[in-house]
C-alpha cells in the first residue's frame, strides 16, 4: 500500500468537543481522553490540551505506571524531579518521560513576557504490566530533530511518532508504541494518513476546522476511529477562511485491565493500593519523595 493512499477510510465511532477545566494550580485545560466521554481507550489514559497563565502550572505530584508525552506549541515549560533531573522544553519540543515503578516531579511553564498563556499538549500512555517496574526516564525530542513532509503546497507534516508519506520519525522514544503525526492543512488542501492495523487512533483539532470524509471537525474537537479500515483522510475545503491544525495519534492496544487512581497506573485494585501505600510510606520507588521538594514550584508556593 501507498503511503500517500488509503484503500478504505476509518469509521468515526464519535466526535466530541473537549471541555475546558481547572488542572493543577491556576492552569486550565482541556481534557479529550480521560473522561466519560472516551476512558481507556487503550494504550492512551488522558491527552490534556494545557493553557497556563502567570504563576500557575503543576507543582510537586507523583505517577506510577505509565508515559506522559508532552507536546509544547507555545512557551517554554520546566521540570525537576526527584532523580536530581532538570530541563526546560522549548516551544516545539517534545518530552517523553517513563514513570515506571514511580517518579516525583514538577512542571512549570514560564510566564510569557506578552502574558499570553503557556500552550501545549500532554498524553498519557499506559505501559505494559511487564514494563511497569522499570526505572524512570527521560526522552527529549526537539524541534529540529522532528522530519517535516509536504505532500502538496497546502499540506505541511510534522512526523513526531511514525511514519507519513515515506518519511519516518525519530525511534525508540516510547515503551509503548505510539504514532504522533502534526499536520496543518490550508484551504484547498488535502492529506491521507495511513495507521498501523488494530491501533486505536483519534485526531484532535487544534485550531480551524475541517473534513474528515464528510463529517465536519471544529477546534478542540476529538475525531475518535474504530479499528477497521487502514488510515484516516482530511480535507479543508477551498471555501473554509482559515488553515486547519490537527494531532494524529495511534497506539498499540494493550491486552491488560486498566485500574487508575489519580496519577497511578496499575492492572488491578491491589496493584492501586500498593502504589499509594509506597508513595505514603516512601517505599519501593518513591524512597526520596518524602523528603523532595522541587525548586521551580517555590514560585508559586
Amino acid at each position: 500500500m501507498s503511503l500517500s493512499a488509503i484503500a478504505k477510510p476509518r469509521t468515526i465511532s464519535k466526535l466530541f468537543l473537549a471541555i475546558e477545566q481547572s488542572e493543577g494550580v491556576g492552569a486550565r485545560v482541556r481534557r479529550s481522553v480521560g473522561t466519560a466521554r472516551l476512558r481507556n481507550f487503550s494504550p492512551f489514559l488522558m491527552l490534556d490540551h494545557f493553557f497556563v497563565s502567570g504563576k500557575a502550572g503543576f507543582p510537586d505530584h507523583p505517577h506510577r505506571g505509565q508515559e506522559t508525552i508532552t507536546y509544547l506549541l507555545h512557551g517554554q515549560v520546566d521540570h525537576e524531579d526527584f532523580t536530581g533531573s532538570t530541563g526546560t522544553i522549548d516551544e516545539g519540543d517534545l518530552q517523553f518521560m517513563t514513570a515506571g515503578r514511580g517518579i516525583m516531579h514538577a512542571e512549570m511553564p514560564r510566564p510569557q513576557k506578552d502574558g499570553s498563556p503557556v500552550m501545549g499538549l500532554q498524553l498519557w500512555v499506559d505501559l505494559p504490566e511487564k514494563l511497569k517496574d522499570v526505572e524512570p526516564r527521560y526522552r527529549d525530542l526537539r524541534k529540529v530533530e522532528i522530519p517535516i513532509v509536504k505532500p502538496s503546497d497546502k499540506v505541511e507534516i510534522k512526523v513526531i511518532s511514525g511514519e507519513s508519506y515515506g518519511v519516518k520519525s525519530v525511534q525508540d522514544l516510547a515503551y509503548t508504541p505510539v504514532w504522533m503525526i502534526d499536520a496543518t492543512i490550508k484551504p484547498g488542501g488535502s492529506m491521507s494518513q495511513p495507521l498501523p492495523e488494530g491501533w486505536n487512533a483519534f485526531a484532535y483539532v487544534l485550531d480551524g476546522e475541517l473534513l474528515c470524509g464528510t463529517t465536519k471537525a471544529q477546534q478542540y474537537n476529538n475525531i475518535v476511529f474504530d479499528r477497521d479500515g487502514d488510515g484516516v483522510e482530511f480535507c479543508v475545503p477551498a471555501e473554509y477562511e482559515k488553515d486547519a491544525h490537527v494531532v494524529v495519534v495511534a497506539g498499540q492496544v494493550l491486552d491488560q485491565q486498566v485500574v487508575q487512581y489519580g496519577p497511578f497506573v496499575a492492572v488491578s485494585k491491589e496493584k492501586i493500593y500498593e502504589a499509594v501505600m509506597d508513595f505514603q510510606n516512601a517505599a519501593n520507588g518513591f524512597e526520596r519523595a518524602r523528603s523532595w521538594e522541587s525548586k521551580i514550584a517555590k514560585m508559586i508556593r
